[in-house]
């Protein structure tokens, strides 16, 4: 049996990272771990006149904090702890996950392929190449598989 203590739940606030959420925290919760949420802020570069400069103001650090904190699991018995990083999301999530000796990391991937991948990267990827400890990558599923599972349960319902 897998021994889990500590889940690291890294999340861009996304729908996707919502679906990984949900899945961290019944794993928390039937696991007895705790779950430590982590947003990675990346620098946003505003080109003036002459040269970059990186945006930063007070009230998008506390909308971010703000933000952060309102993503707690809904069922009370499941630990948790909030961690925010800036930098590189890659790095910061695997250099989270050893500092918190992540036994597992939960992470929602947007599941891009080919050229969308290329251009944009995969955090998930990255990720996965280089944890301390297993990834379990969560993507959300599509509307057509939700409309099937909803269909099905209306089938097991009805007389």
């Amino acid at each position: 049996m897998l021994a889990l203590h500590s889940i690291l739940f890294p999340t861009d606030f996304s729908a996707h990272s919502q679906v990984a959420f949900r899945l961290a925290c019944s794993m928390a919760r039937d696991y007895h771990a705790r779950i430590v949420i982590l947003p990675v802020k990346t620098s946003e570069v505003v080109f003036d006149e002459y040269y970059p400069t990186f945006a930063e103001t007070e009230e998008v650090r506390k909308a971010l904090w703000e933000q952060l904190h309102a993503v707690k699991p809904t069922d009370a018995g499941v630990e948790y702890e909030h961690l925010f990083r800036e930098g590189d999301p890659t790095t910061e999530i695997v250099t989270a996950a050893e500092e918190v000796r992540a036994d597992l990391i939960v992470m929602g991937t947007h599941g891009r392929t080919g050229v969308g991948r290329l251009l944009m990267g995969s955090v998930a990827e990255g990720v996965l190449r280089k944890a301390p400890c297993p990834v379990l990558t969560v993507k959300m599923p599509s509307p057509e598989a939700v409309a099937r599972k909803e269909a099905r349960a209306r089938e097991m319902v009805a007389p």
